[in-house]
Formats: C-alpha cells, sequence, structure tokens
C-alpha cells in the first residue's frame, strides 16, 4: 500500500500540493496531457514549474499563469465541467469531492444552498487546476491512503473578492471544524480554503504513519515567511507489513460481570466484532458472595479503546473494568475461493514465516449453506471438501 504524510508545519495551498506532488516524480508533460482532457477553453491558462528556495530550503515552485479571466464560477458549472470531461472516474471523483467540501464550506458561511453557491478566486481557473491537478498526481503515484499533521492557524488579515477578512478566513474555519490545529507560527495565511478542502476531503488520518520511506518531495508557496520556510512537504512510502509470526501489541481488556444475562452478553460479543475487536471470549468466574460470574474479554488495538470500552460498559452491567498492553504473535492468513465439487468455496490458508502455507481448511460459513442447500450433514460436507480439496480448472 501506498501512504502519504503532507508536513504542514507552515501551512497548506493548492499550489503547494501540486508542487510537492510533482517533485515526488510527477512529470509535468503529464500533467499537462491530463490536465487537457478536462476541457476548460484552449489557451486560458499554462502550467510551469521551477526550482526555488524558502529560506535556504530547496523547493519545487508550481504556478498557473491564467489568461482567461473570469474568475466568477458557479458550483454547479464546475461540477459539471469535471463530470463531463475526459478525466479517470478515480481523478474525478477526488476533484469534485474536493468541490464539494469547499461548496458545503462557503453555502454554510454565506447561508446559502450549496447550489447556490457562487465562487470567486475558488472558481479561478488556477484554483480549478489546482484541485484537479492535485488528483492527477495522487492517481500517478498510486497513493492509497493519506496523512497529515496538524495546521498551523496562522493570523493577521488578508484581501480577498469579499474584502478584508481576518486569517484564518471564514470558508478555510468551517474546513478545519474537526481537525488539529495548533497556534506556533507565525502571522499570515497559513491555510487556504483549498488547502484545507484537499485535506479534509482526502486524508485518512492525522499523524506521522508508520511506513517505509522512499521519496520526499517539497512544494513552495508565494510567500516567504519570516519564522519558518514557506514549503509543504510530501513523504511517499509503503505501509510496513507485518510479517507471518511477526509480534503485534495489543490491548487486552477485561471485566468481571454477575447481573447480565446470556441473550445480553451474546449481544455484546457480537457488537464488539462489529466494531472492530480482534477477539472476544467468556470465562466461568467465582465471584464475591459466591456467585458464578463471567468475565468478559477483548483483544483489541489502542486506537479501538476507548469505542469498545464505551460501548462494553454501555451494553452490560458491568460498573468497570481493566486493561493493558499485550504482545501476541500473528501468523499470516488469507482467504481464497476454489471451485470444488459443490461449486465455489472459500478456504482459509495459514501461512508461516517463510511463506509456507501450513494448513488450510473451508469456511464455515459456506459449509453451512452447502449442507442446507445439499440436505447432508454439515460435518460430511467438511470432511469431503478438506479430503478432496478443490477441482483443476
Amino acid at each position: 500500500m501506498t501512504i502519504l504524510y503532507f508536513d504542514c508545519y507552515a501551512g497548506i495551498s493548492g499550489d503547494m500540493t501540486v508542487a510537492a506532488l510533482l517533485d515526488l516524480g510527477v512529470p509535468l508533460e503529464y500533467l499537462r496531457a491530463e490536465m487537457d482532457k478536462l476541457g476548460l477553453p484552449s489557451g486560458s491558462y499554462e502550467l510551469s514549474t521551477g526550482r526555488t528556495e524558502r529560506k535556504q530550503m530547496p523547493a519545487l515552485k508550481f504556478d498557473v499563469a491564467v489568461h482567461d479571466h473570469h474568475t466568477h464560477r458557479h458550483y454547479s458549472g464546475i461540477d459539471a465541467m469535471i463530470s463531463s470531461s475526459g478525466l479517470s472516474d478515480k481523478v474525478k471523483g477526488k476533484s469534485l469531492l474536493i468541490f464539494r467540501r469547499l461548496a458545503e464550506a462557503e453555502a454554510k458561511v454565506h447561508g446559502v444552498a450549496i447550489e447556490d453557491v457562487h465562487f470567486h478566486e475558488v472558481g479561478a481557473i488556477d484554483s480549478i487546476v489546482d484541485i484537479v491537478a492535485t488528483a492527477i498526481c495522487l492517481e500517478y503515484l498510486r497513493v492509497e491512503q493519506i496523512y497529515a499533521s496538524a495546521l498551523p492557524l496562522g493570523s493577521g488579515f488578508v484581501e480577498t473578492a469579499h474584502g478584508r477578512l481576518s486569517v484564518p478566513v471564514p470558508a478555510t474555519v468551517e474546513l478545519l471544524k474537526g481537525l488539529p490545529v495548533h497556534g506556533e507560527c507565525g502571522s499570515g495565511e497559513r491555510v487556504t480554503p483549498t488547502g484545507a478542502a484537499i485535506l479534509v476531503a482526502l486524508v485518512n488520518g492525522f499523524g506521522q504513519p508508520t511506513m517505509l520511506l522512499e521519496k520526499t518531495g517539497c512544494g513552495a508557496g508565494g510567500k516567504n515567511f519570516t519564522d519558518c520556510p514557506n514549503i509543504l512537504r510530501a513523504f511517499l512510502g509503503k505501509n510496513i507489513e507485518k510479517k507471518a509470526g511477526h509480534a503485534d501489541e495489543v490491548i487486552v481488556v477485561e471485566a468481571n460481570i454477575d447481573d447480565s444475562t446470556p441473550e445480553i452478553l451474546g449481544y455484546t460479543m457480537e457488537r464488539l466484532l462489529e466494531e472492530g475487536a480482534l477477539d472476544v471470549f467468556f470465562t466461568s468466574i467465582q465471584m464475591k458472595k459466591n456467585r458464578p460470574g463471567v468475565m468478559v474479554s477483548f483483544l483489541c488495538h489502542s486506537e479501538q479503546l476507548d469505542l469498545l470500552t464505551q460501548l462494553l460498559l454501555t451494553e452490560t452491567s458491568a460498573i468497570g473494568l481493566r486493561y493493558y498492553p499485550a504482545d501476541r504473535i500473528v501468523l499470516q492468513r488469507r482467504v481464497v475461493e476454489q471451485l470444488t465439487e459443490f461449486g465455489p468455496v472459500r478456504f482459509k490458508e495459514i501461512i508461516d514465516g517463510s511463506g509456507k502455507m501450513l494448513r488450510r481448511s473451508p469456511e464455515y460459513e459456506d459449509c453451512r449453506r452447502i449442507a442446507r442447500e445439499k440436505e447432508i450433514p454439515c460435518r460430511e460436507v467438511m470432511e469431503r471438501l478438506q479430503c478432496r480439496g478443490t477441482i483443476e480448472t
């Protein structure tokens, strides 16, 4: 899986994003050829790049020279232009989603329906190019997950089509809701509406991901800030897959219960598994006052702890619980579908650290379905599948 991480210590804008992605290896000529599929008026803009520095740090600068100064566009027109273009479905989807987030923010700020949103700077050709070019570059780099750092709020004022506005501007403020921000930077507009919309629409999470780093790219902003280099850094890499037999740290959660019914406990197990618990199990215990009870235990990763413990406390009569980290050794598992005498059946295969298959068994749900359809014992179905295996095709 290809992972992209944006280090937004100086902020983020549309042109900085495209520049950082181009610096990761996307050819400018490829971008130009793909942008021609958008259907903007011929000769209305020109793309260029150049090497520059921000406080002695090298970076790539991306520029859009606009020759058509009809800057006022409506959301519906932009949406229709992207939808009817010759771009790939993935590029269309990302571009439309970014513009949708922008339109929602503008509609909220101005108190109008999203269909009536009238863009100014955001609707200009250079902003359209920034958004669509971002989607094109992400597809070229085959990015599957995107993460970003916390965002600087900035301060001061900026001149816009709506007049002089405080930083961050209202649309950016709306987009930043729910995102991690900080004030550890100087004055100036650090996050533009376009930059914020790109993150809101596309990121999978905030914080540095664990990955095998392969490339870095630096995109320069148009301004020179005094406090830090005005650069957006992009880190491209692959996720570090856990090898078979690799140690995996999990959280063990336990609660002793003596006054919840079996029905409630069964339902709780189902809900915990649905919400991402790695395993759930019950242990019979003897509690205070000679009461028989049940210890409910489940395994999860740390990021699931709050959600799952709240679920346990809500669904059962437990008034407290305990949790602690534990290491586990995990063998790789995969499910493959094979043609058998009963038709297609899924088999679970267990793989060791060298890639050798240790064992395989038919999935129970498939065996149960076949037993009902054929009106034969489920045990017989499992034995025949285990012994005879699959049909060569």
